[in-house]
């Protein structure tokens, strides 16, 4: 089989002309751009700045909101596919993008007021304007409702203290959406907290082994006064980030297929070129086997997310669909990462070939947005009615 397009249930079938249009053009994007400077960015670790505008003009920022913000107002079966052809490239590309749209865009949309959605969204979407998310804290990781991060009434409006940690583009973030305690209750609230905001800080986190296309960093605030415009008016309680990690979720078991897909690609094309005992490897029994699986694999992954997103598209998705397509997707790439470095043998560790950088970045793929266990835990209450996360 040719695996130019890995689709073997024929799901292209299912896919209007636009869906595959934009799924096109990424992928295009993502060969003659991303795949030709990734390895040596990953290397240096450093993220690849020069292509923000060009993922703005070809409309993946924000991608799935609506036109009148300047978005490109695609389904949310474009979106995935989006996110898809961008992982086929590396996980710290898609995560800019996952970051900068479900993650920051998203909540500004859905809890902002409209002049805050008028100032920040058009900006956001032509890559003007980079935004991080701040939930994740030193000791609130899975449990984001234990966080510390907290905001005081004060007459001239929040005033921040806390800490934020592993936290993507906050390094070079103009603004960021920060979750916190209120005096209301320990209501949780979402603060627009701008670049240069008097006590805030957002060191990069070095010396990472994963995600090294990427910016992590810490997002400290320290007497931090937040105007009274900066409050996200509709946002109230925890569900209101839990909403917006659904967002990113749901991009993310779409972009695990895409790391997938090219750890694949990439073993089956080895297997036919690398001889050993005067035969291609892949005509050996085991190999076939290991390729067999994978392609099973991925295709399941792909049946599920296509119909997650028409579900979303529908307005029927939960967010227990989306812990299960995260958990299922993610693990299996990471499966299928290692089953591919092992047909490559002692290549598969260098960086002529992707697979290594695919199974360190799915690595973290595999814990932030809520780790596997987490998900098969929401799973298993939605399963039984019983809460494991009971204390």
């Amino acid at each position: 089989m040719s695996t130019s397009e890995v689709d073997f249930f024929k799901l292209d079938a299912l896919l209007s002309d636009e869906e595959k249009l934009v799924r096109q053009s990424v992928r295009a994007f993502v060969n003659e751009r991303v795949k030709p400077i990734i390895a040596e960015c990953f290397e240096e670790g450093r993220f690849p700045f020069d292509l923000i505008p060009e993922m703005a003009s070809l409309g993946v920022l924000g991608a799935n909101l609506p036109e009148k913000y300047g978005c490109a107002g695609v389904n949310n079966v474009a979106y995935g596919l989006i996110t898809q052809e961008l992982e086929a490239g590396d996980s710290g590309v898609r995560s800019f993008v996952s970051v900068q749209g479900a993650l920051c865009m998203y909540p500004i949309y859905a809890f902002g007021s409209e002049e805050q959605r008028m100032k920040w969204l058009p900006k956001m979407a032509a890559g003007e304007a980079i935004g991080c998310f701040g939930l994740t804290e030193p000791n609130s990781g899975s449990d984001p409702g234990s966080m510390k991060t907290r905001a005081t009434k004060t007459k001239d409006g929040w005033l921040l203290n806390g800490s934020k940690t592993w936290i993507t583009n906050g390094t070079i973030a103009d603004i960021a959406i920060v979750w916190a305690k209120t005096d209301e209750n320990d209501k949780i609230r979402g603060f627009l907290v701008e670049k240069g905001t008097k006590g805030f800080t957002a060191p990069e986190i070095k010396h990472k082994m994963s995600l090294r296309a990427s910016i992590t960093s810490e997002l400290v605030f320290e007497d931090c006064l937040i105007p009274e415009e900066n409050i996200l008016p509709l946002s109230g309680g925890l569900k209101s980030p839990l909403s917006c990690l659904t967002q990113a979720r749901y991009g993310i078991a779409w972009g695990a297929i895409g790391a997938a897909v090219d750890c694949f690609q990439t073993a089956v094309d080895y297997s036919k070129q690398r001889v050993q005992f005067n035969r291609p490897i892949g005509s050996f029994q085991l190999t076939q086997k290991k390729l067999a699986e994978m392609l099973t694999e991925i295709s399941k992954a792909q049946l599920l997310c296509l119909q997650l997103g028409r579900m979303k598209d529908a307005g029927t998705m939960e967010p227990v669909h989306v812990s299960m397509a995260k958990y299922n997707n993610v693990g299996m790439a990471l499966e299928i990462a290692r089953s591919a470095r092992g047909i490559l043998g002692a290549n598969g560790i260098i960086g002529d070939y992707s697979i290594m950088r695919h199974m360190a970045n799915l690595e973290s793929v595999y814990t932030y947005e809520g780790t596997n266990e987490v998900h098969m835990l929401v799973l298993g209450k939605h399963i039984t009615g019983l809460d494991a996360f009971g204390g």
